[in-house]
């Protein structure tokens, strides 16, 4: 990846990351509350929805920039013809070499492959609003399949020190929430999930598409 990518990555990463986690940290602590065993009301409900916002978001643009500047090389450097079937395997790749999450292995190689498939429908490359379009599609789709390790990660991180759900077992928990709560506790919160990931990939995937192209051209319009 040459100069003026590296930096486009970065700033368009870090961008991104500020405005997602400006515009919708309140959302994920609603959501968290909605996953908690002790119901959303007893664990704060709409109380304090705004805290830690800006440590947050000024804590967002490393993390953001620094995943993005990997996606990108890890993309670079597997370079391979758009057309290929190995296209999706390079994205899950790139993506998990900058956040190993199971919602990335999902959201990212969809978004690549929406993008594709509009540009290839339209016969030019998407605009940053359509990949913003493919980032919200492909956000609201990684979540809905990934909200069980949601819940369960959430179960984790307030279980009560001792508990067999305090241990970190994330198959364990689950099976303690299957077993609780059935097919409903696995999915709690998932509308709003879906939501807030929708609306935060089309922020997020948008603006990092938007703000790239920007840097992008104002490197190219420099003598």
């Amino acid at each position: 990846m040459d100069q003026p990518g590296f930096t486009a990555s970065l700033v368009a990463g870090g961008v991104a990351g500020v405005s997602v986690d400006l515009i919708l940290f309140p959302l994920d602590t609603i959501k968290t509350r909605l996953q908690s065993p002790q119901g959303f009301n007893k664990a704060g409900g709409f109380r304090g929805i705004y805290a830690g916002v800006p440590s947050t978001a000024i804590g967002s643009f490393p993390n953001a920039a620094a995943f993005f500047i990997t996606y990108e090389y890890v993309k670079w450097f597997l370079h391979s013809d758009s057309s290929s079937y190995l296209m999706p395997v390079k994205h899950m790749l790139a993506a998990s070499a900058g956040e190993v999450i199971p919602f990335s292995l999902v959201q990212f190689p969809l978004w690549e492959s929406l993008k594709a498939l509009w540009s290839w429908r339209q016969d030019h490359v998407v605009d940053s609003w359509q990949s913003a379009v493919c980032g919200a599609f492909a956000g609201g789709f990684a979540a809905a399949v990934t909200t069980p390790l949601d819940v369960a990660k959430t179960r984790i991180m307030l279980a009560k020190a001792g508990s067999s759900t305090a241990t970190g077992n994330v198959l364990s928990a689950l099976h303690g929430v299957w077993r609780m709560q059935g097919l409903s506790g696995l999915f709690a919160g998932v509308l709003p999930r879906m939501a807030a990931i929708s609306l935060g990939g089309f922020i997020f995937l948008g603006a990092y598409d938007r703000t790239r192209s920007f840097v992008l051209e104002l490197g190219r319009e420099r003598p």
